[in-house]
């Protein structure tokens, strides 16, 4: 299939207008939509076509309770490690949707999936942990192209999570993802706004 120029305008603009939300209003998800965007993540490239990612969505109040509260922690020992002027700085960043985002996912890598029977992952099983991010990816973009916003929640311990969840001891925490329609459209990063960093341009250099 070859693709027309109006679709490539479409596809630069739902990347463009992708965002890490954490501002979510508490309107529910159509969860028809729901179910055609967790079909959008086997549409992700994955090594060996293991598809190693493992979702769980997080609906438990009391689960969802501990998630924030080990948010919280990594927080504050984050915050520690900056100079004053910086420390301030990064307490005035909103870093997570936790408290308001409708939907969210706990997603972890199974490291030594049966499927794919090893294809491609012996000198780099790092490409599992490649192959569930860009499922992630494929997640986000979708769910952006659909007028919802998703945002990743990196300031947690993978080990805490993985207790939390009591997932099997092969399955490496990723990410935790909320999702849900974004309190307003921007196409100005936050940390743009924020004044935190910009983006530099990716350069490819010829050797």
């Amino acid at each position: 299939m070859r693709f027309d120029r109006d679709q490539a305008d479409t596809l630069d603009a739902i990347l463009r207008w992708r965002r890490d939300v954490r501002h979510f209003l508490d309107r529910p998800v159509d969860e028809a939509l729901l179910a055609r965007l967790a079909e959008t993540m086997a549409l992700a490239p994955s090594v060996g076509n293991a598809r190693p990612w493992r979702v769980i969505r997080v609906e438990d109040a009391a689960l969802r309770a501990a998630v924030r509260a080990d948010f919280r922690r990594c927080d504050e020992e984050a915050a520690a490690d900056y100079a004053d002027d910086q420390a301030a700085a990064y307490r005035a960043l909103k870093l997570a949707g936790l408290d308001i985002a409708p939907v969210q996912l706990a997603v972890f890598t199974h490291i030594d999936p049966a499927e794919g029977h090893g294809l491609g992952r012996r000198t780099m099983p790092e490409t599992l942990r490649q192959s569930t991010a860009m499922a992630i990816h494929t997640l986000w973009l979708a769910a952006r192209a659909a007028n919802l916003g998703m945002g990743m929640v990196s300031i947690l311990d993978p080990g805490a999570m993985e207790r939390l969840f009591a997932v099997p001891q092969d399955w490496a925490f990723t990410a935790y993802l909320c999702l849900g329609h974004a309190e307003w459209d921007d196409d100005t990063p936050l940390l743009h706004r924020a004044g935190w960093q910009e983006n530099v341009p990716t350069r490819w250099e010829a050797r």
